[in-house]
């Protein structure tokens, strides 16, 4: 059954879907609040929309160059009025250079509802062996 937090999960998650394969930091970074916290598979920290923009635009000319990632919603819930806690399943898959191949990983975002939208509070991106 779909419902009301899975619809504004989706809607962000692939707003990041299509910023990654158009390897578009700024896009990618558009989903999250002013902020915002990110933090990494590599378990680096980043503060601020900026941050996480300017983050993703250097790894997407670098070590995940050419890269394209597909994310699944694994489950969302409304934890209080306008806050959304949401798993999803991503599989980045990198052409070349040191991380070639697929990669899986287990992300928890927390997203909050302002009078205009819904933007990412909270991003934590775990690497699954």
């Amino acid at each position: 059954m779909i419902t009301e937090t899975h619809d504004v999960a989706a809607t962000l998650v692939q707003g990041l879907e299509d910023a990654w394969n158009a390897a578009d930091g700024e896009q990618f970074g558009s989903a999250f609040a002013d902020d915002a916290e990110f933090v990494t598979i590599r378990g680096e920290l980043h503060r601020t929309r900026q941050a996480i923009a300017a983050g993703h635009q250097q790894i997407f000319s670098t070590i995940y160059q050419g890269s394209t990632v597909h994310y699944e919603i694994l489950d969302s819930r409304e934890i209080a009025a306008g806050v959304i806690v949401a798993h999803i399943a991503g599989t980045l898959t990198a052409p070349a250079g040191p991380l070639a191949g697929t990669h899986h990983a287990l992300a928890t975002i927390v997203a909050v509802q302002s009078e205009e939208n819904w933007r990412i509070a909270a991003f934590h991106n775990t690497l699954q062996r």
